[in-house]
């Protein structure tokens, strides 16, 4: 005969899974580092480790007839999740640090299991309604009711020119073209007469970085361009 303690293990352990299979597929759907597996996983075994924390904490505060914390093994879960949240924050060649969303959902997927585990399964389903949404929905809305500049994406651009007297001109016909230049670097291109402007660009993110490009080429003087999406 099952016992209800067991039962109840079930019931949390099952929620624990279902709302962590729904994390890992947000971020599976978005070809990041950590996924399903990942977030089902840390969901199920940070269920299971405080379960077994406030178990054990009430079997030994018996046997031992003192009380003990029920949730130190829950507790020593958040920080080892950390580690594993940092091996997905990367610092890619161009300066820029991606990783941070998945690392804090994956926290976040340890936390659910915590909460699951500890039998607030109705707290962990309302947390992760609210996760998913402001994960998905928030950054739509507020693109559709916010300023401009939150519609725009960030380029990486490398433009050789070959006068060095038009570098302004360019930057005034990149501004006529909707190009927002800034963090401009100029440097002279060794054994040649032409000057390399290293700059980032911010243009309207419905604009396909082809476009960009082609726009960019079609302005006088400039030799070749090179570019990058941030």
């Amino acid at each position: 005969m099952i016992s209800v303690g067991v039962i109840d293990f079930i019931f949390n352990l099952a929620i624990a899974t279902v709302l962590s299979m729904v994390i890992g597929l947000e971020r599976e759907i978005k070809k990041k580092p950590l996924g399903l597996k990942t977030c089902v996983v840390i969901g199920i075994m940070s269920c299971l480790l405080t379960d077994v924390s406030i178990d054990a904490a009430d079997h030994y505060a018996v046997a031992y007839e003192k009380p003990m914390d029920p949730l130190r093994l829950a507790a020593q879960i958040v920080s080892g999740i950390g580690f594993i949240g940092a091996g997905v924050i990367l610092r890619r060649n161009n300066d820029i640090i991606s990783g941070l969303t998945t690392a804090a959902i994956v926290w976040g997927a340890g936390a659910i299991g915590i909460a699951c585990g500890a039998g607030f399964w109705m707290e962990a389903i309302i947390s992760t309604c609210l996760m998913i949404i402001s994960v998905e929905l928030f950054p739509i809305i507020i693109k559709w009711i916010g300023p401009k500049t939150l519609t725009e994406k960030q380029l990486k651009v490398k433009v050789v020119v070959d006068n060095e007297e038009k570098m302004t001109d360019i930057l005034k016909q990149m501004k006529q073209k909707g190009m927002k230049a800034y963090k401009v670097r100029v440097k002279d291109i060794k054994d040649s007469d032409h000057i390399q402007m290293d700059l980032q660009v911010l243009v309207n993110e419905k604009l396909y970085t082809t476009d960009v490009y082609y726009q960019l080429k079609q302005i006088d003087h400039v030799i070749s361009v090179e570019m990058e999406a941030l």
